[in-house]
């Protein structure tokens, strides 16, 4: 009996069914979809989380796109078409501007508790700390005097608006120099009864230290 070879249609039809919106790809690590389902926005900022986590730890010289890439959960290629350099994407991270906007959405007299809250949350929640790689501003160059001019404008001036009475932008620096306290106890040094201890213990012991800047008492 001689087999009749298949015919081009039937060569074809193994590859037909193919559903649009079914999963190709394994689930990627740390409950991120997979690239190619990101939107661009959603990955713009998944780009921008692991370069300030990078960033809050060391060095602007010592980070590569390889390794931003990895924590992001895209490759280096993307983060190109993105940013267009790793000057340009650090560039972007230097600015503090949106980390503020959460650092400070909270009435003043409540803002010692949300700022302290907040710091804590981003880095045990996201790995990432909204004021913390100020810190590894070099102390000459460019690179340092734009990440301490953002860090003023956006920061500290920034603050300083929201607050009355007499010295108001030194208060902020103040406040927001505890807050950095806790940041790199937290983060970099990692106090192992720091971290054991649940947050909204923190949160009542330290927030008072944040808040007597202020709205301090009146003398």
């Amino acid at each position: 009996m001689t087999t009749r070879p298949p015919t081009a249609t039937e060569q074809d039809a193994p590859a037909a069914p193919q559903d649009p919106v079914a999963p190709r790809d394994p689930v990627a690590p740390q409950d991120q979809a997979a690239p190619g389902r990101r939107d661009a926005e959603a990955t713009k900022a998944a780009i921008l989380t692991a370069a300030r986590y990078f960033l809050a730890r060391q060095g602007h010289a010592g980070i590569t796109l390889k390794a931003v890439a990895e924590r992001a959960g895209v490759s280096p290629p993307l983060i190109m078409k993105y940013f267009g350099s790793k000057d340009a994407l650090f560039a972007r991270v230097m600015s503090f501007e949106a980390d503020a906007a959460g650092l400070f959405d909270a009435p003043l007299p409540e803002l010692g508790r949300h700022m302290v809250r907040h710091v804590l949350r981003s880095q045990l929640d996201r790995g990432t700390d909204p004021v913390l790689r100020i810190v590894f501003a070099p102390l000459h160059g460019e690179r340092g005097d734009v990440l301490r001019a953002n860090f003023r404008v956006q920061v500290t001036e920034r603050l300083a608006g929201r607050l009355t009475g007499p010295d108001a932008a030194l208060r902020a620096e103040l406040a927001v120099g505890v807050l950095l306290g806790l940041s790199a106890m937290y983060g970099l040094a990692r106090g192992p009864r720091l971290r054991a201890s649940a947050i909204e213990d923190i949160v009542a012991r330290y927030a008072p230290a944040v808040q007597s800047q202020l709205t301090p008492l009146p003398e």
